[in-house]
């Protein structure tokens, strides 16, 4: 290009830099706007044993977790009445059952047992439950505060590892595969590289601190980066330091061993992106975990091509048309491929058009739709108006598609940022399987007690499951049960219903509809003679 090229100059480059700046800002706005405060789970705690909020007239031997999905545990903590922490490390894990030990004899009064493990996707997952022993007391402080400095540098760690692995690895599968004898954009992409290779090992640390619920202060503790390999995020970090390395490698040798490295490298991306994530968790992973494998390396080849292309056109390097007659070619496949992996992907993430709205994850979701809107119909427009002139040497035309794909590469930068977002919203089908998950509360009286369920733990038609027992956990043959529901803070009077013995020993009230969700008073008759009635009561929270 010649020297009043728009794309040169220091004024122009400095409108660039302004114009990603405000992007910048305003998707990070965004993305805080589509979050929420809470400290999201992705894997649903389903059932704590005791019952949280349970009174007990002894301490338990033993605790219990259940989740929606495997977890390995991180952190186990008691904490009793006077606020002393006291770790729990003797537990065992049977399915999807966390079994832990208690190591002491507990004082009466109001315990929080606080838990923090991994799930499945590679994410930490926290939480706490209260039981008390004998009475309830004011329960010790818990704190759930957001680390904002831990969840920005997560985030920033993010967003260069996908520039890494994905400009960095794609745009050197670009240069061997597509460039013909041009190396333009060789140090942007060995650069991008070295990025990645810096970002992957310190996002693993980070994982670690955020798996452990430490600081930002204590990355350099052992503990944190042996945490953050023990993940699923760990074979992620390994696969693209390999991939990284042999991106890099490509680089550095001759045309005949750069093809085959950089393929390597390509792939490499796939399956490290296919190793951890919202995504590759997913059932049926026989499907989730390749459909991320074509998304990752569809995306590489596509964002990895925009800048060696660019800077091409632009220096009207050897091999420029070349290069652009290549990508045009072979594009149109890899979108086709690359939107139809996202689309399924999408639809098993999110399974209702409602959570687009009704929750962060859809939010997100909805944001990077629009961005690759936009991105689409961008590359249509040069794919179909400009490509055609750019390779008959038509100078306007290639300074056109200069600007274009410079503003390709911001778009997707962007999308970097939304997908990076991710890594702290639950997906939609994660929040359908807790709320499809039942409520329990155990009641415990003198004359006699009950483990009352309730599915699905939400409001609307639901069914009620209750185990009845005497006051010291024998059997207990009563005549009738009734369950009795009522929320008068709501103005709602008793809801009444004769409770049916199926035969396996527990009570089931059916066809059962609550109308509201909050706290209800949920109160079990039991008609133990034809003249002794016991009637015992406690609070159940009734999920949206």
């Amino acid at each position: 290009m010649n020297a009043t090229s728009p794309l040169q100059g220091p004024a122009r480059t400095g409108k660039r830099f302004g114009w990603a700046s405000g992007l910048f800002a305003v998707l990070m706005a965004l993305i805080v706007m589509a979050s929420t405060s809470q400290a999201f789970a992705h894997a649903a705690l389903i059932k704590t044993d005791p019952a949280d909020g349970a009174v007990l007239a002894q301490a338990p031997a033993q605790f219990s977790l259940t989740f929606g999905e495997p977890v390995s545990p991180l952190v186990l903590t008691l904490v009793t009445p006077d606020g002393t922490p006291v770790p729990l490390t003797s537990f065992r894990l049977s399915d999807q059952t966390v079994e832990i030990d208690n190591p002491r004899a507990l004082k009466s009064g109001t315990h929080v047992l606080s838990w923090r493990v991994i799930s499945a996707d590679g994410h930490p997952v926290g939480g706490s439950f209260l039981f008390s022993i004998g009475a309830p007391t004011e329960p010790p402080p818990v704190s759930e505060a957001i680390d904002w400095p831990l969840r920005s540098a997560i985030w920033i760690g993010k967003v260069l590892l996908y520039a890494g692995i994905l400009l960095g690895i794609g745009g050197a599968f670009a240069l061997a595969w597509l460039a013909g004898d041009g190396r333009a954009g060789q140090r942007f992409v060995a650069g991008a590289i070295l990025c990645g290779l810096v970002a992957a090992p310190l996002s693993l640390g980070l994982q670690g601190l955020d798996a452990l619920g430490t600081p930002l202060s204590h990355l350099a503790q052992p503990v944190a980066w042996r945490t953050g390999l023990g993940t699923s995020f760990g074979w992620t970090v390994l696969i693209a330091l390999i991939a990284l390395g042999l991106g890099l490698l490509s680089l550095a040798g001759p045309r005949a061993t750069a093809r085959p490295l950089s393929l390597a490298a390509l792939a490499g991306v796939g399956v490290a992106l296919a190793a951890s994530g919202h995504a590759s968790a997913a059932e049926p992973q026989w499907l989730t975990r390749p459909l991320v494998f074509v998304h990752g390396v569809g995306i590489a080849f596509w964002a990895g091509a925009l800048v060696p292309l660019g800077l091409a056109l632009k220096r009207q390097s050897a091999g420029a048309v070349e290069f652009l007659r290549c990508f045009s070619r072979a594009i149109l496949p890899v979108v086709v491929l690359l939107a139809a992996a996202g689309i399924v992907l999408a639809v098993i993430q999110v399974q209702t058009p409602s959570a687009l709205v009704d929750t962060a994850y859809g939010r997100l979701l909805l944001l990077k739709l629009a961005l690759l809107v936009f991105l689409f119909t961008l590359a249509g427009v040069n794919r179909w108006k400009l490509t055609a002139s750019a390779e008959a040497g038509a100078t306007e035309a290639q300074r056109r598609l200069t600007r274009s794909v410079g503003v390709e590469v911001l778009i997707v930068l962007a999308i970097f940022g939304v997908a990076a977002g991710w890594r702290f919203t639950p997906p939609p089908r994660a929040l359908a399987i807790a709320a499809a998950q039942p409520v329990s509360v155990h009641i415990h009286a003198l004359q006699a007690m009950a483990d009352l369920s309730i599915t699905p733990g939400h409001a609307g038609p639901v069914a009620a499951s209750m185990i009845i027992m005497t006051g010291d956990f024998g059997p207990l043959d009563a005549k009738e049960v009734t369950l009795v529901l009522s929320k008068p803070d709501s103005g709602i009077e008793p809801l009444k219903r004769a409770a049916t013995k199926p035969g396996d020993g527990s009570w089931r009230v059916d066809n059962l509809i609550i109308p509201v969700p909050g706290r209800w008073m949920a109160r079990i008759d039991i008609l133990v003679s034809d003249f002794d009635m016991v009637k015992i009561e406690a609070p159940i929270d009734i999920r949206p």
